[in-house]
């Protein structure tokens, strides 16, 4: 039988991760009780009003009050997505940092279009091109982007650099919007809502569903995680510290080798049985390249439409920003096999390749939803594509 893991060994997690480190400071209490062949963890809370937000319960976890009806949540979750995109633009500052590296690799195109002329121009696009590509815009994005400016110079419409780069910041929000519906979450019309998040190894998965359990609690959410990444060592223990420092609760298989796909059915199981507003279901790091592993994690997409038939609500596929355009061959096997709403981009403040965002949503027609832009806690932000553009072509 799994045994709960050690203080000791959970907030030594903890202060590996920045993002974990600033939830420290935050003391809750853990409660496991067994659930069939599962252990649920569960933070000792009641929720009280949504200005009061959530405290703290001496009773046992049995005879919670929603303070809010039924159709109330499920309207409120409908909004989410739009709420935290509204919330993310008062935040302009933060991304601007977040990609400070790819803007500096960018600063050229400015430079170029301060002495631009027209007798010069097809020099000047070729050095813009340049430019796009050793930021990972991609060739056939970047040329894209060129060949639109090429057309609109040669028909007199652009008679400037300010000019051209009005019309480049448009034409790089009109690759990034114009082939998807919306980059929102969309949860859907019941509850509980379910997110799976899949990836290669590495991507930081884990850590994303963390900081989005962060975000969802601000909004007094009733988040509930599954451990789904039976694969890794100390996967679980992981999760299980997010869960305890950002209020959710878990489900962890028991045993040696729980098979991922019952752990994330028992877990959708749960969330409906127990009332929750939505469940975050992580799962094992794998090759995009390895049949087998592709193949069960169809098998768990499976399983939690079997336990919720409206479920998954999004498949989001985390990915790793600086690979660039690496990132392509991932994303097109993921899509695929399992079908991806939305990408997850991590770890863009780390590199200069920030124009993978563009070519990834250009290729394969999939919006981003978020973007890791820092280690911190919030530094998961909704992804905007206007305020991308802006920040990288301020």
């Amino acid at each position: 039988m799994a045994s709960q893991v050690s203080k000791a060994a959970m907030f030594g997690a903890a202060a590996s991760s920045p993002a974990l480190a600033q939830l420290s400071s935050v003391p809750r209490t853990h409660h496991l009780f067994k659930c069939s062949s599962f252990f649920v963890a569960s933070p000792l809370r009641c929720p009280q009003s949504r200005e009061q937000g959530w405290q703290s319960a001496p009773s046992s976890l049995e005879g919670r009050v929603r303070c809010r009806s039924s159709s109330d949540r499920v309207g409120f979750l409908g909004r989410l997505g739009r709420v935290f995109k509204e919330k993310a633009k008062s935040d302009i500052q933060l991304l601007f940092s977040g990609f400070s590296k790819t803007r500096e690799n960018l600063a050229v195109i400015d430079e170029l279009l301060t002495y631009w002329n027209l007798s010069d121009s097809e020099n000047i696009l070729d050095e813009l091109e340049e430019a796009l590509l050793i930021s990972d815009f991609g060739p056939g994005t970047a040329m894209k982007i060129v060949e639109s400016l090429r057309k609109d110079i040669l028909n007199a419409t652009l008679k400037s650099g300010p000019e051209i780069k009005v019309a480049l910041k448009k034409i790089i929000v009109r690759l990034l919007t114009e082939k998807v519906s919306t980059t929102e979450l969309q949860l859907g019309p019941s509850r509980p809502s379910v997110i799976m998040i899949v990836g290669v190894n590495g991507g930081g998965k884990t850590t994303t569903i963390g900081k989005l359990a962060h975000r969802f609690n601000k909004e007094n959410v009733k988040v509930l995680m599954a451990a789904g990444d039976t694969f890794r060592a100390a996967a679980s223990e992981q999760l299980e510290v997010w869960a305890e420092r950002t209020g959710s609760e878990i489900v962890v298989g028991e045993g040696l080798k729980p098979r991922p796909a019952t752990v994330l059915a028992e877990a959708v199981r749960q969330g409906v049985e127990r009332d929750f507003d939505l469940v975050l279901c992580d799962t094992s790091g794998r090759l995009h390249t390895n049949y087998n592993l592709m193949e069960e994690l169809r098998s768990c997409k499976r399983a939690v439409t079997k336990a919720l038939p409206s479920a998954p609500n999004e498949v989001l596929l985390v990915l790793d920003g600086t690979t660039g355009l690496n990132m392509l061959p991932q994303a097109r096997e993921f899509n695929q096999v399992i079908g991806v709403t939305g990408f997850v981009l991590t770890k863009l403040d780390g590199t200069a390749r920030g124009g993978c965002v563009v070519s990834v949503v250009d290729e394969l027609s999939i919006p981003v939803k978020f973007v890791g832009i820092g280690e911190g806690l919030n530094d998961l932000q909704p992804f905007d594509a206007e305020a991308f553009v802006d920040a990288l072509f301020p």
